[in-house]
């Protein structure tokens, strides 16, 4: 069955070409992003396999059915960025890939906190220089520390196994409360409440109508002045133009993100010999306090070899009039 994953890079290809050893696909590789001007790309190709910054509006989604698309593969857990009202009119199927790793993004929140609390990346920056002074590089112990977890499934539910490692204490949030994370000695709160009571903030909600902006100007205000916040979730979950007037009166104390509302256009690419010309990103990277990592959380071999797996999984089965993973609503 012709393939072709958009957005796809090296690491992609690597592990697509090892899940589908000995399978009967053919799978082709396009690294551009896929969008209105780039979806005449995929005529003749009976699936499209995108990932989370491709563009899958009604407009996309139609000239993807005019070339023969029948089935949207995603590489992802996410789809809020395809509409589904479009898709289901057009009668193109959407799949996804509901978990992968957990562990993978979990682990590269904590890596966040850790770095962001010892001051890692200023004392690396430092040494290389050949100053070995520890001044400004004070951190706290993790232990005993109370973190607020936002959105209980799986992701959060490794982050919090991680942090119990630590010996915090535990805050929740989410409408469905985890059974795995009350045996941690988790409390479930209501989230002005977690806001003002956790020291660290991290993330792991889904991208929806009532989580959009989620953390903004009014939430920010109620954290308790110098806390973390970290977001390896989605990049709308907060309202980022609000992170810097938290940043620069210290409301916020540290900042880690792994997304970015307006990451589409700069992620995944080499712009190192290009001015950046989104001002938001551009002052928050002024910060010392500040960590920015270019979405790859979910960056491990495990994670990679499990999206293609499934993936490929999925279009055989929707081949087979037997789909897994279909996004209905």
């Amino acid at each position: 069955m012709r393939t072709l994953l958009f957005s796809s890079q090296h690491y992609d290809q690597e592990s697509f070409e090892r899940a589908a050893t000995g399978l009967d696909f053919d799978l082709h590789y396009q690294p551009a992003r896929l969008t209105q001007d780039t979806a005449a790309l995929a005529q003749g190709f009976e699936v499209v396999c995108a990932f989370i910054n491709d563009e899958l509006d009604a407009q996309v989604l139609q000239r993807l059915a005019e070339g023969g698309t029948r089935l949207i593969a995603l590489r992802s857990a996410g789809y809020n960025h395809v509409d589904l009202a479009a898709a289901r009119r057009l009668g193109l199927s959407v799949v996804r890939v509901p978990a992968y790793s957990p562990h993978a993004v979990a682990e590269h929140a904590v890596a966040l906190i850790l770095a962001l609390n010892r001051r890692l990346h200023r004392a690396y920056n430092r040494t290389r220089e050949g100053d070995f002074t520890l001044h400004g590089l004070t951190g706290f112990d993790l232990h005993g520390k109370t973190v607020g977890v936002v959105g209980t499934g799986q992701i959060g539910a490794a982050f919090a196994r991680i942090m119990a490692g630590f010996g915090c204490q535990l805050l929740a949030y989410d409408p469905y409360p985890n059974p795995e994370l009350l045996a941690l000695g988790a409390r479930y709160l209501e989230l002005p409440e977690l806001l003002r009571q956790a020291r660290i903030i991290s993330l792991h909600c889904p991208l929806t109508e009532h989580t959009r902006h989620l953390i903004n100007a009014n939430s920010l205000a109620q954290l308790q002045p110098g806390a973390m916040l970290i977001n390896t979730g989605r990049g709308a979950l907060v309202d980022t133009p609000a992170l810097i007037d938290a940043l620069k009166s210290g409301q916020l104390g540290y900042l880690g993100l792994d997304v970015y509302e307006e990451e589409a256009q700069l992620f995944f690419e080499d712009r190192s010999d290009l001015p950046l010309q989104d001002d938001v990103l551009a002052r928050l990277l002024t910060f010392p306090n500040v960590i920015i990592t270019a979405h790859q959380a979910f960056l491990t071999r495990e994670a990679l070899d499990a999206i293609a797996a499934t993936t490929l999984c999925n279009i055989t089965r929707w081949a087979a009039g037997n789909a897994q993973n279909l996004v209905t609503s």
